[in-house]
C-alpha cells in the first residue's frame, strides 16, 4: 500500500483522480483519497485546487458507475451485493432516510459506509440527476476543504485531522440530525397536502 501511495503521489492530480474513481466505484480504500489530497496539496501548493477539482470529477464518475450498475441490475443486484446483516441494516437506513445516507458519508472525512447506500440509491429508483447533485454537494466542499488544509498546514494537516476526529464526528451527527429534521418536515407537509387533496376529491 505504501508503494502504491508513493506511485500515486508521483502522478500528482492524475493519481488523485484515479484513486477517487476506484474508491467511489466500490473498491474500498478507506481515507486513501483524503490522505492523497492532503499529501499533494501539502507538498505542492500550486496543485491544491487542481487536485481537488479532478478528485471531485473522479469521485463523481466512480459513483455514477456504481450507481448505474445497481440501477441496471435492480433488486437482484441489490440483494446480491447487500446480503450481510450489516448491509441489510444499512439498506433499511436508506429506505428511511433516502439520499441523506449518501450525503453524510460522502461529505464527512471520516471512514463511513457509502457503497451500500450508493447501490441502494441505484437499485431503488433514485433519479441519476438527484444522485449526482447529492454527490457533488458532498464532495466539492469536502475535497476543496482538504486541499485548503493541505496547502495551509503542509505535512501537519493529517495529524490535525486526527486530533479533531471527535469534533468532526459530532459535526456529522449534528448535520445528520438537522437534515433529517428538514426531510421530516417536508415529508409531513407532503403527506398533509396529499391528505387534503384526497379529502377535497
Amino acid at each position: 500500500m505504501h508503494k502504491l501511495s508513493v506511485l500515486l503521489h508521483s502522478w500528482g492530480p492524475g493519481g488523485a483522480f484515479l484513486l477517487a474513481l476506484l474508491d467511489s466505484a466500490g473498491i474500498p480504500l478507506p481515507a486513501g483519497v483524503d490522505a492523497l489530497i492532503l499529501l499533494i496539496s501539502g507538498t505542492n501548493r500550486e496543485l491544491a485546487w487542481v487536485t481537488a477539482t479532478v478528485t471531485v470529477v473522479g469521485s463523481a464518475i466512480g459513483s455514477m458507475l456504481l450507481f448505474s450498475l445497481a440501477r441496471k441490475g435492480g433488486q437482484m443486484y441489490l440483494d446480491r451485493h447487500t446480503a450481510t446483516p450489516r448491509s441489510i441494516r444499512l439498506r433499511d437506513w436508506f429506505s428511511h432516510y433516502g439520499l441523506l445516507t449518501v450525503f453524510i458519508p460522502a461529505f464527512i472525512p471520516i471512514p463511513m459506509p457509502l457503497k451500500v447506500f450508493v447501490i441502494s440509491a441505484g437499485a431503488l429508483g433514485t433519479t441519476p440527476r438527484s444522485f449526482l447533485l447529492v454527490i457533488l454537494a458532498a464532495r466539492i466542499p469536502r475535497y476543496f476543504c482538504l486541499a485548503y488544509l493541505g496547502s495551509y498546514f503542509g505535512v501537519d494537516s493529517l495529524p490535525w485531522l486526527r486530533s479533531h476526529v471527535w469534533q468532526l464526528t459530532g459535526f456529522a451527527g449534528l448535520l445528520f440530525a438537522l437534515m433529517f429534521l428538514v426531510v421530516w418536515i417536508l415529508e409531513r407537509r407532503r403527506l398533509a397536502a396529499v391528505t387534503s387533496a384526497t379529502m377535497t376529491v
